[in-house]
């Protein structure tokens, strides 16, 4: 197996060492001690609250780790927060009630692999604001702000919802190499980072 080599960074040391201690017996991933921080192919921030100042320090742990992909744990988040983290360079996001080791190691498997995981219910009320406002102030207008096509609605929607490639490739009947191009080129047109970003932003300004 392929263990993915992770760094853990926290805002107090004893949440350094409760993530470290139920990181470290997990065959898929290798805990790295402070001297191997560049080999990470994964970051895990630890922070006690999501703040205004949150998306500057996570920017600034991602330009100190290089290609190493941001996982972020707190203790609670909600979807005003997310894009901005998301925008920060997050690609996972764990609350700490919800960070068991299989979960913690499933998210970090998804963000080495560029793939992001946040919380479903945070989506599905960001989808369900941005469904409000386009069902009570622009439908009745005559307006409507999505301007994406049909096949990449209903891509972003089942990223949205958590469905990863295959699952989406099996819902709409598209091969997962489809999938993946309408993903690509969406991130592509909006140079977005990655799908977790795509989403954020395809939601933020209601496009989907």
């Amino acid at each position: 197996m392929d263990r993915i080599p992770v760094c853990i960074r926290a805002d107090d040391q004893i949440s350094q060492l409760g993530v470290t201690a139920e990181l470290r017996p997990r065959p898929e991933v290798r805990v790295l001690g402070a001297d191997e921080m560049d080999e990470a192919r994964v970051a895990v921030v630890v922070t006690g609250a999501v703040t205004e100042e949150t998306p500057q320090v996570l920017r600034s742990v991602a330009a100190q780790m290089g290609e190493a992909r941001l996982v972020l744990v707190t203790p609670e988040i909600d979807e005003s927060d997310l894009v901005p983290v998301v925008e920060a360079g997050v690609m996972g996001v764990v609350r700490r009630r919800e960070a068991t080791p299989e979960r913690l190691v499933t998210v970090l498997q998804s963000a080495a692999a560029g793939e992001g995981a946040v919380p479903p219910d945070l989506l599905g009320r960001l989808l369900d604001q941005v469904g409000r406002v386009q069902r009570q102030v622009l439908g009745p207008r005559g307006l409507n702000f999505n301007n994406l096509t049909e096949r990449e609605v209903q891509v972003l929607r089942l990223a949205a919802e958590g469905f990863d490639t295959d699952e989406i490739a099996a819902a709409v009947a598209y091969s997962a190499r489809t999938v993946k191009q309408v993903l690509h080129d969406f991130q592509n047109r909006f140079q977005l980072r990655n799908r977790c970003h795509a989403v954020a932003y395809a939601m933020r300004n209601g496009l989907i």
